[in-house]
């Protein structure tokens, strides 16, 4: 059974940063996408930044310049370090793992549990 095991929320101040990680155990194969969501009280789940298999990247523009994302494929792992934090980045954030299927494995998409980032003085 995949789960996705995520860390490295907590409360930073404006300009500061925090790193989020994210394990997924549980998975024999690599996902054809692994990255990060967050969902701010009243509003809806956004993409923050996802890698695909094969390098692409895809990154809200809120968060260009100042987050970058990567993945270890041997670890089965996707982090988010997130620089020159702002007020406007609280959130809870998601991690995403995203299998497209094969023939022989239905296509499905795994969410972690979220963790809670703060930025404020």
């Amino acid at each position: 059974q995949v789960q996705l095991v995520e860390s490295g929320g907590g409360l930073a101040q404006p300009g500061g940063s925090l790193k989020l990680s994210c394990v997924a155990t549980g998975a024999s194969f690599n996902f054809n996408a692994m990255g990060w969501y967050r969902q701010a009280p009243g509003n809806q789940r956004d993409k923050v930044a996802v890698e695909l298999s094969g390098g692409a990247l895809e990154v809200a523009d809120s968060v260009k310049g100042r987050f970058i994302i990567s993945r270890d494929y041997a670890k089965n792992a996707v982090y988010l370090q997130m620089n020159n934090l702002k007020p406007e980045d609280t959130a809870v954030y998601y991690c995403k793992a995203e299998d497209w299927g094969t023939p022989h494995r239905d296509e499905h998409d795994y969410w972690g549990p979220g963790t809670q980032v703060t930025v404020s003085s």
